[in-house]
């Protein structure tokens, strides 16, 4: 792209981002991102992405090898074509991660880390390049690897272990919500349904992890603060991400209630469930583009560009245009996404998450979120 090019889009997002600013009182009516402006930051990320692409056709590869998948899927959602130079080379970056032997796409090495995360990721780019008579076979066994991985009887988790059901790094790690929301969004675009032994394993956890006491999470803790957000984990005492203090109070936060409510809903559960009614009421009453919903203000930044893709993926799902918070103001959640990111892109096209946690401090990364919640943000 020339300079002359790149300096055209800096001003079309430039001009985004002041006309993109979200609701902020009752009679505002939120504002609406034309299809150009929000395609100036989509081609701006692209373009930076290009320019950082590794001869291999990965990103950060020496980070992590699943920044690829998420980087694919993020330029395949917001409609470039797997024929697009850089979507082609990644496309064959992750062909080479296909492990015949083991069904995963995480690689040769055995000792390879973040195997959920890895193939689930992978999973996602593969089945967004919708070339099912060279992909689908390999899909199906990175669906049947994952399957392997949840916890359930075969391990010696009976359903009443607070491990059941879960997904973790891998087949020996603790499960968690953000790990099983992944295990999920692959086994939900490799076409299980929601009647699948797996889905139905996947909401015992997924429910244990909710600060909701039912019949469905009867955990110790469940009850204590009982306002229907999600924690971290549900497994071993119950886990949090809103303190470093693991004695703190089991407060929910913003990325794992939307995980929650989306995960539900993939498990078959109805949007008028009170599982799903208690965390969309905490989601009411938490509405930010912000920081991450639930976290105290010292630690809002962390996981912020995670928090906006799980947001974006899931206000999608849930099928309505605007949502309502717990104050009667309908917020147009695309455009007030779109806004969010907007202003924080950076000139060369990027993103990064001054809170270094959770590998939010790689841009490429971080891009590959931001893609990924824009593509559910297109103006109508």
């Amino acid at each position: 792209m020339s300079r002359l090019l790149l300096r055209a889009a800096s001003l079309v997002a430039a001009t985004a981002i002041l006309t993109l600013a979200p609701a902020s009182r009752a009679d505002d009516a939120p504002a609406k991102p034309t299809k150009e402006q929000w395609q100036a930051v989509v081609d701006k990320a692209a373009g930076y992405l290009k320019s950082t692409q590794e001869d291999n056709g990965g990103w950060s590869t020496q980070r992590n090898i699943g920044v690829t998948g998420v980087v694919v899927t993020g330029l395949l959602q917001t409609g470039k074509s797997p024929d697009d130079e850089p979507a082609a080379k990644g496309l064959k970056y992750i062909e080479g991660l296909i492990n015949p032997k083991a069904g995963h796409l995480a690689g040769a090495d055995p000792k390879v880390g973040l195997q959920n995360y890895v193939t689930s990721v992978n999973v996602l780019a593969l089945v967004e390049a919708k070339r099912d008579e060279k992909y689908k076979p390999v899909i199906g066994n990175a669906v049947q690897f994952l399957k392997k991985l949840q916890w359930d009887d075969s391990e010696g988790k009976q359903k009443d272990d607070d491990f059941f059901g879960g997904a973790g790094y891998d087949s020996k790690s603790r499960p968690d919500l953000s790990n099983t929301q992944f295990f999920l969004d692959a086994l939900k675009a490799g076409g299980v349904a929601s009647d699948d032994d797996a889905m139905k394993k996947a909401i015992v956890f997924v429910s244990r992890c909710q600060n909701f006491k039912s019949e469905h999470n009867d955990r110790p803790w469940a009850g204590k603060i009982n306002d229907g957000s999600f924690i971290y984990s549900a497994a071993a005492g119950g886990q949090t991400k809103t303190s470093d203090d693991s004695m703190a109070p089991l407060s929910g936060y913003g990325s794992m209630t939307y995980a929650g409510v989306k995960s539900m809903i993939y498990c078959g559960v109805s949007k008028d469930d009170p599982r799903v009614k208690a965390a969309i009421d905490w989601l009411k009453k938490n509405y930010t583009t912000e920081s991450n919903a639930g976290m105290p203000p010292q630690l809002g930044g962390r996981g912020l560009y995670y928090y906006y893709h799980t947001m974006a993926k899931t206000l999608d799902l849930l099928g309505e245009d605007t949502f309502t918070d717990d104050k009667g103001i309908k917020h147009d959640w695309r455009a007030d996404i779109t806004a969010a990111l907007a202003k924080r892109q950076k000139p060369d096209g990027s993103w990064t998450n001054g809170t270094d946690r959770w590998l939010e401090g790689d841009p490429n990364l971080v891009t590959g979120y931001a893609l990924m919640a824009l593509s559910h943000c297109k103006p109508k």
